[in-house]
């Protein structure tokens, strides 16, 4: 439970998904998804400790530079912490099933949101998962008319909307 409060915290206030509340709750339901579909292939019933390492890994990809340490023994870059924290409690006697299964969703939801997207061809640039409007008006309610206009201008290009303030959103 700490690691998933933690690094829950440490990716919903960092600069990954700051202000974009809808954006973190889609990356979760992404991952629980994925983890439900895996599930009965893997014989696992309980995922939380997968959802804590999809959390870590996804954390560990996005902080690459961040020094950690394990227990006071050895320094490791972010990136290496969720297979640390796999080698350890397969060191105690777990099985590494679950852990494996919250790494390998993890890679999934980085590859699409992060990589893919910076790949020459034809999803460069577009965001491969999007999240949904309706989770997006739950989270920041309804669009404000300054908000339509300016993705009215977007649209239409740099010109004029129709309006006579120059295209200006109104209390500018």
């Amino acid at each position: 439970m700490y690691f998933l409060v933690r690094y829950c915290r440490l990716l919903e206030e960092g600069p990954s998904f700051r202000g974009r509340s809808a954006d973190f709750f889609t990356m979760i339901l992404f991952g629980a998804t994925l983890m439900l579909l895996i599930a009965p292939f893997s014989s696992v019933f309980f995922l939380g400790s997968s959802l804590t390492f999809m959390m870590v890994y996804v954390w560990g990809r996005r902080n690459d530079s961040f020094p950690m340490n394990f227990l006071g023994l050895f320094n490791f870059p972010a990136p290496w912490l969720p297979w640390v924290l796999l080698t350890f409690s397969t060191l105690l006697g777990s099985s590494p099933v679950v852990d494996l299964i919250g790494i390998f969703v993890g890679h999934v939801y980085f590859y699409l949101e992060d990589i893919a997207p910076k790949i020459p061809g034809r999803f460069r640039g577009k965001r491969l998962i999007v999240t949904p409007a309706f989770i997006r008006y739950l989270f920041e309610g309804p669009p404000q008319a300054q908000d339509i206009r300016i993705h009215f201008n977007e649209r239409v290009g740099a010109g004029d909307a129709g309006g006579d303030d120059g295209g200006r959103a109104e209390g500018a």
